[in-house]
């Protein structure tokens, strides 16, 4: 039976990125977003390799969507990469009752829906010879966000839960990996309305593509955590050397519009 690879949040962004790598190594890929139009025009793209494509719409936030996708996914297919891209953010101070709904979808998406998918995949993928599980994650999960708190704290559970998976099943056939990008050229900081950020005005952000591909690629090999980009690298380290209540303070500057 031919292995698949599953994408989430695949109709922009670096969900495209990752669809073209699997699809550019030959890997028949499997898409899934909300956006029925954007995930068709995608499939087309990649048809015109020799792959075979198929389009999954589910509402990620929506845990009984979830399953339903990951059901019809793996009917009859073997899975052996899943690519857990899809994510939401909101940028916004946290007693703002404003953001509310957009930060319960990014808990729905960004951690219940990861953590069932990767529950409902580690069984299928034993089976398989080799398989392999890719978490984005993000920078800002090594850090507490003042402005972007639950984002913030949805990415250190995606990290920890990442590695301590990896750890669990070191030594079968399966790999988990965490990739922690940090500002990416996507429509990410349009939808979580991060305009204005002082982030933003700070670095350029990477390309998708860049970003996507060191993940795609470190993941092959089973690295645990990939953090592109030399800035993103001292970010994700100086928490570790820093008071906490420092790096949250100048989190809190870099997060912050004016």
């Amino acid at each position: 039976m031919p292995s698949w690879t599953l994408i989430t949040g695949a109709s922009e962004g670096m969900g495209v990125e990752f669809a073209r790598l699997a699809a550019n190594e030959g890997r028949n890929v499997i898409l899934t977003a909300r956006s029925v139009d954007k995930l068709e025009a995608v499939a087309k793209e990649l048809r015109a390799r020799p792959v075979e494509v198929i389009v999954i719409p589910a509402d990620l936030s929506d845990l009984k969507e979830t399953e339903r996708m990951w059901t019809e996914a793996s009917d009859g297919r073997d899975i052996d990469v899943l690519v857990n891209n899809a994510g939401l953010g909101y940028n916004g101070a946290f007693d703002d009752d404003a953001g509310w709904a957009r930060e319960m979808a990014s808990i729905n998406v960004n951690l219940i829906a990861l953590t069932r998918l990767m529950k409902l995949a580690i069984p299928h993928m034993k089976a398989l010879p080799k398989a392999r599980i890719l978490n984005v994650a993000s920078v800002a999960g090594f850090t507490p966000g003042p402005n972007m708190a639950v984002y913030h704290a949805t990415k250190a559970y995606v990290l920890s839960l990442s590695e301590a998976v990896a750890e669990e099943l070191r030594g079968t056939n399966v790999t988990v990996t965490a990739l922690c990008p940090g500002a990416t050229a996507t429509n990410f900081f349009e939808d979580a309305d991060m305009e204005g950020v002082r982030l933003l005005k700070m670095a350029k952000p990477m390309k998708a593509f860049d970003v996507a591909e060191l993940g795609w690629l470190q993941a092959r090999v089973g690295q645990r955590v990939v953090v592109p980009g030399f800035m993103n690298k001292v970010f994700a380290f100086l928490p570790r050397i820093s008071p906490r209540a420092v790096t949250t303070r100048v989190a809190a500057q870099i997060m912050g519009k004016h």
